[in-house]
């Protein structure tokens, strides 16, 4: 291995995926094989790194993957692989355990993301029997006849049902699709040791998830969670208590379903974060959630009683977290400048508004066009 290339060829996936499978702790770790982005290797340690350049930096998917004694080393020798190509790097999507390396390091800064829900899955039942509204949700995709079933990776990769639902609940959001550690083509990924479980109605796919290891904790991140705008209440709910029951039998002990951005669970690391910052973010809570739904995600995991929240951090190896930073994230995310994304979203979104008005003043021709559909109870 070599700590001065970066590689996407299959025998280096391959490689990284045997890294990631032994060593994988951070709960993005098994996402750094999915479609975009580069490899780097360690060429002092059996470490990988996934992660895309933006804006003169290298954003990588979480902290390195590796023995923990190792980090510390492998984040040096990233870092210098960085700097020779005259880029800064930031860990985005990062953990505790990270933070508590760095933490000591004044030529490193961190702010605080957001939050992620954990489970215990073995305690997955008494969840069920204490909320009678999720109860619910699992009753009525049961009495529409719902049904959950686990396919292969090789399956769902080649399922044309799977990718239509996906491009259809693609299409309800205002903004381009995100990337990065929140790619939705994960169908086009390394499935071999991801959990792909699909609902369906009447032999038809509604709705599908795809849950990928995090072997180092003996758990699971819910990756992705897709649904036809027609799949029956409660098809998301039920696909969740599927994966749930099926973690506690391969004697899972942690469950998340991801980062919630700006979530209130995270409201005192938050506030550490540079009063530039916050300003942003607190603006964002109050007025990006037409773009992007961030109070219906957190609403959605909240309704599951999560055990605990984690924090979610970015760390970059600068001595204070920079707008430049904050913008090249932005920028891995989108794929596109996060102002031209905005500009997007702004102008589907005014598109949206005046369709709506035009229906409000053709009730006969709305009522003609609108199919009917199941009401949302997710993201």
């Amino acid at each position: 291995m070599m700590g001065v290339m970066a590689y996407v060829s299959p025998e280096h996936v391959n490689l990284a995926r045997e890294i990631v499978v032994k060593y994988g702790w951070n709960t993005t770790s098994y996402q750094i094989l999915n479609p975009g982005l580069e490899l780097w290797f360690s060429g002092q340690n059996r470490a990988v790194s996934g992660y895309t350049r933006r804006a003169g930096m290298l954003v990588a998917a979480g902290e390195p993957v590796c023995e923990r004694e190792a980090l510390a080393s492998v984040c040096d020798e990233f870092e210098t692989f960085a700097r020779r190509s005259g880029c800064g790097v930031c860990y985005v999507c990062a953990e505790e355990q990270i933070r508590t390396v760095l933490g000591h390091s004044t030529g490193h800064s961190s702010i605080a993301l957001g939050a992620q829900p954990v489970w215990n899955p073995c305690s997955w039942p008494g969840v069920i029997r204490n909320r009678a509204s999720l109860r619910g949700q699992l009753h009525r995709a049961a009495n529409k006849g719902v049904v959950v079933e686990a396919v292969s990776g090789r399956a769902a990769a080649a399922d044309r049902e799977l990718r239509n639902i996906l491009r259809e609940w693609l299409s309800t959001r205002r903004l381009p699709p995100l990337h990065f550690l929140v790619e939705p083509n994960v169908l086009d990924g390394v499935l071999a040791d991801r959990m792909v479980l699909v609902a369906r109605r009447d032999g038809k796919s509604v709705a599908f998830l795809v849950a990928s290891p995090i072997r180092a904790r003996k758990g699971y991140l819910v990756e992705l969670l897709a649904r036809s705008p027609y799949a029956p209440n409660g098809s998301s709910e039920l696909l969740i208590d599927s994966a749930m029951r099926r973690f506690a039998a391969e004697g899972c002990r942690y469950a998340t379903l991801g980062l919630v951005a700006l979530a209130h669970a995270a409201d005192r690391e938050i506030r550490n974060n540079p009063g530039w910052l916050r300003a942003l973010m607190y603006f964002a809570r109050a007025h990006a959630n037409r773009f992007y739904n961030f109070r219906g995600l957190e609403h959605f995991r909240l309704k599951m009683s999560p055990e605990h929240w984690e924090t979610v951090y970015a760390v970059s190896n600068e001595p204070r977290f920079s707008v430049r930073t904050l913008y090249a994230v932005g920028g891995v995310f989108s794929k596109i400048s996060p102002w031209m994304a905005i500009a997007l979203g702004l102008r589907k979104a005014a598109g949206d508004e005046l369709r709506m008005v035009f229906h409000g003043l053709n009730p006969a021709r709305s009522q003609a066009q609108t199919p009917v559909r199941a009401r949302k109870t997710d993201s």
